[in-house]
């Protein structure tokens, strides 16, 4: 029986990231790595992220670019693809290493501010690819393509839903693939509907209380809590490569 701190977390993760503008799984990654090997985790976290992405999507549906969708959805779902084929290749604590680094690289970049790049073909290429292709790998993209997108200088309901829509187009792709590869033991499936619920309370919730906290102060200290574990990824896997 799954701990009920699984669950817990889940929530927390879901509500900070509707808070914070993060995505759930940049937080809720590292926090089921407590509980299950890497592969587990990371289905387990892609059908938890595609629930919030539903969501958005068809709240801010009215605002969906379609032209930026299929010159950054493209090829960013092909990336995605190939990251997840990817998965089953890659010793789990090389994967550790690589979401680490990238997640200490995603504290730095976002705790001194959203960077952008200049919105032209050659870049929405790079960022699509690049953003599908970690968030296959590893489960979580969304700093990349967030950073990318951002260069379009797009109302916040267009960002929303085509970054929604891009970002259920890889979960679509990936999630398949995952279980094709036997990533979830069938005696786990029963989670997968409590973390449907879960996702869509929490949401809800982190849009109630998100006017009662300083959200700059708040961004601060889930940012730390990702940068421990990204440290703690990055020290175990380097200690497992070099034995190794």
């Amino acid at each position: 029986m799954v701990s009920i701190l699984f669950f817990v977390f889940a929530f927390f993760a879901e509500v900070a990231g509707t808070m914070a503008g993060f995505g759930s799984s940049t937080l809720f990654l590292p926090l089921a790595l407590l509980f299950f090997d890497f592969k587990t985790a990371l289905l387990l976290v892609a059908i938890f992220h595609i629930s919030g992405n539903l969501g958005r999507l068809t709240f801010f549906r009215h605002g969906l670019d379609r032209n930026l969708l299929l010159r950054f959805g493209v090829p960013s779902v092909i990336a995605t693809v190939i990251g997840a084929l990817l998965v089953n290749l890659i010793v789990q604590d090389v994967l550790k290493l690589v979401l680490g680094i990238f997640l200490l690289a995603y504290v730095f970049f976002a705790w001194h501010g959203q960077r952008s790049f200049k919105p032209t073909k050659q870049n929405s290429l790079i960022g699509a690819s690049l953003s599908g292709f970690f968030a296959g790998l590893i489960g979580t993209g969304g700093a990349l393509r967030g950073a990318f997108l951002s260069a379009f200088k797009l109302k916040k309901s267009v960002y929303l839903a085509t970054a929604a829509a891009i970002s259920l187009s890889g979960d679509l792709m990936r999630i398949p693939i995952y279980f094709g590869s036997g990533f979830l033991s069938p005696n786990l499936y029963y989670l997968i509907p409590i973390l449907f619920v879960i996702a869509i309370f929490a949401s809800f919730t982190g849009k109630k209380v998100v006017t009662k906290i300083p959200q700059k102060t708040f961004r601060k200290w889930v940012l730390f809590a990702i940068a421990l574990a990204s440290l703690t990824f990055i020290y175990s896997g380097m200690r497992a490569v070099l034995l190794f």
